[in-house]
Formats: structure tokens, C-alpha cells, sequence
């Protein structure tokens, strides 16, 4: 069964089987990226390692920033569900900032990939950044109860506060498990602050 996500894509609405195109060659990108890392990754590689025509994936994806960013929205977004409604304010957000800095723990040099591909000026990419901005904001807004539309200065610091944090694991200063609990430990320190 597709997930809304699977049949979205950063140019267009997808069929059922464009959607299993898409599907197919962000996950071979994951497997690319394992094997030879994010400076050894094309488009075409990618393309090959899933079956598809290089000109089909250049249709759906502009860069290898933007196939990579894709795979980070689509784990993101299949990943981090709404917190539990029955936890507390604060171990709402921990949830969602742990479930947030997790989502590729473990997944080889995707990290490490998301960060050099967020950070790239592929409109494609820009698109995405901005997807994943607006739907980490709306799951911290959610979490603290607070307008998702204007959700204040608590959201904005906590905003810093994971993108600070996975950019200093994707750079590889530490680990995706040891960022989630030092983001859950500083979100703490922010929400203890407030009245």
C-alpha cells in the first residue's frame, strides 16, 4: 500500500507507477550512496542500479542533491507521525525531535548526504527544504499546542536547535543517536524555561 508521500514528488503528481519509478530509484540511490558514498553518486548510477533510462530519472530528478533530498522527505515523512496526545508537553516534543534526528541513524552515509544535499541551491532542493522545514514546524507547533501558522519563539529556538544538531552529526561529529539525546536534553533545558 503507497503512503500520500510515495505518490508525491517535487515536479508533479504521480500515477501508481511513476510512483513505483520514484520508489525504485530512491531506494537504489540509498544503495549507491552505501557503496560509494555521495561524491560517487549519479543520477545515471542510480538509474542503472534500478532498472530505469538515465532520460526517466533525469524526468523526475533535476540533481543527485535533489534524488537525495527526496529520500530524506520521504523518511522524514513516512517516519515522524504526530506525537502522542497523552504525553506531556515536553515529552511530546522529545518525541518528535528524537523520531526526527533518527530518521536516518543507521542508514550508512545518507546522513552525511542529506546535509551536503540540503544544503544545495537546486531549486528542487530548495522546494524540499522548505517541505521539510514547514512539516518539522508543524509537528513541533503540534506538539506544543501552540498556532501552526505564527507558533512563536519557542518553535523558532527548537527549529535552531535540530537543524543545529543534524548538521553537526551529518558532518559526522557524532552520531545520529547521540545528537537525538542531546536535542532531547536541550529541548528540556528550552521548555523547563518557559512559563
Amino acid at each position: 500500500m503507497s503512503s500520500p508521500v510515495s505518490q508525491e514528488s517535487t515536479r508533479r503528481r504521480l500515477t501508481a507507477q511513476q510512483a513505483e519509478t520514484v520508489a525504485r530509484l530512491t531506494d537504489a540511490a540509498v544503495d549507491v550512496l552505501n557503496a560509494d558514498g555521495f561524491d560517487g553518486l549519479t543520477v545515471r548510477m542510480v538509474a542503472k542500479r534500478a532498472g530505469v533510462a538515465p532520460a526517466t530519472a533525469y524526468t523526475y530528478f533535476s540533481s543527485k542533491s535533489h534524488l537525495v533530498a527526496e529520500v530524506f522527505w520521504r523518511r522524514l515523512a513516512e517516519g515522524v507521525p504526530e506525537a502522542d496526545a497523552s504525553l506531556s508537553r515536553e515529552d511530546r516534543v522529545a518525541e518528535i525531535l528524537r523520531n526526527v534526528s533518527l530518521v536516518v541513524a543507521g542508514e550508512g552515509q545518507l546522513g552525511g548526504a542529506v546535509t551536503v544535499a540540503l544544503l544545495g541551491t537546486d531549486p528542487d532542493v530548495e522546494h524540499l527544504r522548505l517541505r521539510i522545514g514547514g512539516f518539522i514546524r508543524t509537528r513541533l507547533a503540534q506538539a506544543l499546542e501552540v498556532d501552526v501558522e505564527h507558533p512563536g519563539p519557542v518553535v523558532d529556538a527548537l527549529e535552531m536547535l535540530y537543524a543545529g544538531g543534524l548538521v553537526h552529526a551529518g558532518m559526522g561529529h557524532l552520531t545520529y543517536e547521540q545528537t537525538s539525546e542531546r536535542l532531547v536534553a536541550a529541548a528540556r533545558l528550552i521548555l523547563s524555561a518557559q512559563p
